[in-house]
């Protein structure tokens, strides 16, 4: 397998920590490797657990004190592993939303050749678990806005867990992304629509947090943004 590496931000997680390390170390892959990134924000022991386990060799806590948000966290994830010479990145989140067990799907389909892989969670196959209902209404409505106002096809445009081959994210100037919160992976599956790709089936763990209204106008904002901001971001 090609050396593949997991970008995961990550945040006072101590308590699942170990647990998703554990189960990522344990798939058949020995070119597997992990990147949490951890900020400032980040107050438990979390950066001492996955520093734990940088002796394996397949671990690595990336320590972003500049970060200004998860999606930062991401980008910065993404420059390290190319830096280190990732083959492929899989971008996912670290607070148990996404399952670990669902990871051997996307190395698959990059080794069939995909050039980019996309989580989600409306396919056949795929899930939501524990998210209010406003929540999936947003997710669905947004997917469908998304795909009328970019002209894009996907049964998911907002979800997480994303793998890339390195040549897809090298050809991008990621400090030229707009989003630096909702409307990220929406703008990610955008900008790779022209690349081969795939959809993937997830079952996503969400959350009872609420959603402010700030974020959702901030991402319609983005949305009407994305095409002009393109020739960006493309090299």
């Amino acid at each position: 397998m090609k050396k593949t590496i997991i970008v995961m931000p990550v945040a006072n997680e101590e308590a699942t920590m170990g647990v998703v390390i554990d189960k990522i170390l344990s798939l058949p892959y020995d070119n597997l490797c992990l990147y949490p990134v951890v900020d400032d924000y980040s107050k438990d022991r979390t950066a001492d657990i996955i520093r734990s386990y940088e002796h394996t060799g397949r671990v690595k806590c990336i320590y972003f004190p500049e970060s200004t948000g998860v999606i930062s966290c991401y980008l910065e994830g993404y420059k390290r592993a190319l830096e280190d010479g990732a083959e492929q990145i899989i971008e996912m989140d670290g607070g148990g939303s996404h399952k670990p067990e669902e990871i051997p799907q996307f190395i698959e389909k990059l080794d069939e050749g995909y050039d980019c892989v996309f989580g989600s969670r409306f396919v056949e196959g795929g899930g939501i678990n524990s998210q209010p209902l406003y929540r999936r209404f947003l997710s669905s409505g947004g997917t469908i806005l998304s795909n009328a106002v970019l002209g894009t096809t996907l049964k998911d445009m907002t979800s997480g867990f994303e793998a890339f081959k390195a040549e897809i994210l090298k050809g991008m100037d990621l400090d030229a992304i707009l989003s630096t919160g909702h409307m990220y992976q929406t703008e990610m599956r955008y900008y790779c629509r022209k690349f081969r790709y795939v959809e993937v089936p997830i079952h996503y763990t969400g959350s009872s947090s609420s959603l402010k209204l700030k974020s959702v106008t901030e991402a319609l904002k983005i949305l009407f943004m994305l095409k002009k901001n393109e020739k960006r971001v493309l090299k």
